[in-house]
């Protein structure tokens, strides 16, 4: 047989074979395009939606009251701080510091009109007793060198344990010049409170920040005051469990080497 004549029957061969349909590959490649399309379509229109949604919460924002309800507050310790922009003369705050001046005393002597006030407190104590019943070491300043022990000491159940030191002017005796609060993570009795951020700082490498505004107290009458012993400045920061608020009419380079010269009480 040659070669034509072998062709010949291949050909007469196949036209006698059934063939399978042959698969519209155009028909599924068109599908296939045209369902891809379609996300992008989505994401766009969620672009769109996304960006519409920005400048309305951008407009938002310049209103002050929606601006201060939904602004993103700091974290320091257990105390929730809601920053704002503050201007260098801060709102005067009434405190319980009457006007009168007493006659001066020796350091460690206490004058029946040592500001009324503080009497009212509940929890007054002794330092010694105070550091038998805080579950924490009570540290003390050692700047300035002056400064010696507190002249009042409280301690004060707050969900937790919660001491107060005071130091009074000993010339003035009616005057605070500085004190010292000890709070347990989780009392409530700073993270109710909504100090004025002036500033951020760091003490000893810790984040901190300088505000103002009072304070809750318990009196002894059972009652809770929100109250500043000083019309100064208040330097917060947080060390393990333990939060610090030193407040002092001090500024704020002074306060911050008070609050790095906290020491165990030998």
């Amino acid at each position: 047989m040659t070669e034509l004549d072998f062709e010949k029957q291949l050909r007469s061969m196949a036209d006698g074979m059934e063939y399978p349909r042959t698969p519209d590959i155009a028909g599924s490649v068109m599908t296939r395009l045209r369902s891809s399309t379609r996300p992008r379509f989505v994401l766009k229109r969620l672009a769109w939606s996304l960006t519409i949604i920005l400048v309305l919460l951008s407009s938002l924002m310049l209103i002050p009251t929606v601006r201060a309800a939904v602004i993103e507050f700091i974290q320091i310790g257990i105390v929730r701080i809601f920053p704002q922009p503050v201007v260098p003369t801060v709102e005067s705050i009434t405190t319980a510091i009457p006007e009168s001046i007493t006659p001066p005393i020796t350091p460690g002597e206490v004058s029946p009109l040592l500001i009324p006030f503080l009497d009212q407190i509940a929890g007054e104590t002794k330092l010694a007793d105070a550091q038998q019943t805080a579950p924490y070491p009570i540290l003390l300043p050692t700047y300035p060198a002056d400064l010696g022990q507190p002249n009042h000491v409280y301690i004060q159940d707050a969900e937790g344990t919660m001491t107060i030191l005071v130091w009074v002017d000993p010339g003035q005796p009616d005057r605070v010049t500085m004190s010292l609060h000890f709070m347990q993570e989780g009392s409530w009795a700073i993270t109710k409170v909504r100090p004025v951020v002036i500033q951020e700082t760091e003490v000893n490498g810790l984040p901190a920040v300088w505000a103002v505004g009072p304070y809750p107290l318990r009196m002894r009458d059972g009652d809770i005051q929100f109250e500043r012993l000083i019309d100064g400045h208040v330097l917060i920061w947080v060390d393990g469990d333990i939060t610090y608020r030193l407040e002092t009419d001090l500024g704020l380079e002074e306060a911050l080497k008070v609050a790095e010269s906290l020491r165990p009480i030998p």
